[in-house]
């Protein structure tokens, strides 16, 4: 059997059951929202001038062609800089109107990095429940009524936040308001921090009605647990699922006379590979490959320009062989070595 991605699915489907409609190709804004990211080639994706205007501008134009490519899921942090500004004034520069696009946005980070690619700090969690009633409103400024989707930003179960009554409850409070809460996830343990989510329940009913996860490649271990989840009722969604980046041929391989050691240089060359052979982009089949994966709503791109959004969207079009999926799987690295090397990933 073959799983496939087709043109038609850039029409909505529903996040998870009775849920708001998405495509399968979402655009997340955090590589657009501020000057400094860890995607590789941020810097170059950008150009010379990051200034504010510039930036929205440039953030404009990719959300234009991202409509234009069909794409109705966007996604933005409090914590992306402007993220959420820059979506805001595209909306009423195009007068969507409330329920034609669906945008989620996450509370629990706070973008510390002044504007400036390069900082010591660049945003700070706090998953608090005096942060989520400051940042939901600063949300709601923003994005009023055109706000769908609300999530922690990276819950973990060493955070707590799962366990905060407080929070629950304003959660709940929030959902009860017409918002679908939902949970974003990071680390090693994103399976356990999801497995604990799917068991909380506030008024006779579960809190989260959606997921957002880590998967690629790389790191598939969330998997079972996602397809468990979407089996449950809830929408799941994809990012990163070309490793901020590193698993496209756009980052240059160390020379082997440096001695230096890049973990994804691998799996980087085999995906091109891969994707040669299929007459592909290495971008497309790295999205396709997750958009196969069971009980998947949605894949967010976080390309930050026109054209790798152009070959992110072309997933859709691809259908990956049965041979391809098990040599793809070969690369997966164990969880705790994917994510300490994350954590050193450079910002630029």
């Amino acid at each position: 059997m073959t799983a496939r991605s087709d043109s038609a699915s850039v029409r909505p489907a529903t996040l998870g059951r009775g849920g708001p409609p998405v495509t399968r190709i979402g655009l997340g804004l955090a590589a657009l929202g501020r000057p400094g990211y860890m995607t590789a080639g941020h810097d170059a994706d950008l150009g010379v001038d990051k200034s504010v205007d510039a930036m929205r501008r440039h953030a404009h134009a990719v959300l234009d062609a991202a409509r234009e490519l069909g794409v109705r899921y966007f996604d933005v942090a409090r914590s992306y800089g402007r993220a959420e500004e820059f979506l805001a004034s595209w909306i009423a520069a195009r007068k969507f109107a409330p329920g034609e696009l669906t945008i989620g946005s996450k509370w629990g980070y706070r973008y510390t990095a002044d504007w400036r690619a390069r900082a010591d700090v660049h945003e700070v969690k706090s998953h608090s429940v005096e942060t989520l009633r400051e940042q939901v409103e600063e949300t709601r400024r923003h994005l009023g009524r055109h706000l769908t989707l609300y999530q922690i930003h990276s819950a973990t179960l060493d955070s707590g936040v799962l366990d905060d009554q407080r929070v629950l409850d304003e959660l709940a409070r929030l959902r009860d308001g017409g918002l679908v809460i939902g949970l974003s996830l990071s680390g090693p343990r994103q399976a356990a921090t999801l497995e604990r989510a799917m068991t909380i329940e506030c008024g006779g009913s579960p809190l989260f009605g959606c997921v957002q996860a880590t998967w690629n490649v790389l790191e598939p271990s969330v998997a079972p647990m996602l397809a468990n989840a979407h089996a449950r009722g809830m929408g799941v969604i994809v990012k990163e699922a070309l490793a901020n980046g590193y698993l496209v041929p756009r980052v240059e391989d160390p020379p082997r006379e440096s001695g230096a050691r890049d973990p994804y240089a691998r799996a980087r060359a085999a995906m091109a590979r891969e994707a040669a052979e299929l007459r592909i982009t290495t971008d497309a089949l790295a999205l396709a490959v997750a958009l196969a994966q069971p009980g998947v709503d949605c894949v967010l791109s976080g390309a930050a320009r026109i054209d790798h959004l152009e070959a992110n969207v072309g997933a859709m079009r691809v259908t990956v062989p049965d041979e391809v999926f098990a040599r793809l799987r070969r690369l997966a690295m164990p969880p705790a070595e994917y994510w300490a090397h994350r954590a050193k990933l450079p910002w630029s």
